[in-house]
């Protein structure tokens, strides 16, 4: 039988810290090599939601 081997590599370990609030208050100052840096893009360069009634909730 063959069995497929799975790699953690540090990637994963960055994205599954920052995105855990417990484990990214312990690691917070934790530089990981090779983990890279958290995808952040500003809420002004997102796409508006499509739909429903949002009259005047997005004018704030």
């Amino acid at each position: 039988m063959l069995l497929n081997k799975v790699k953690i590599v540090p990637r994963h370990i960055q994205l599954a810290v920052r995105n855990d609030e417990e484990l990214s208050k312990l690691l917070g100052d934790v530089t990981i090599a090779n983990g890279g840096v958290m995808p952040n893009i500003h809420n002004l360069l997102l796409p508006k939601k499509a739909g429903g009634n949002t009259k005047g909730a997005d004018d704030e």
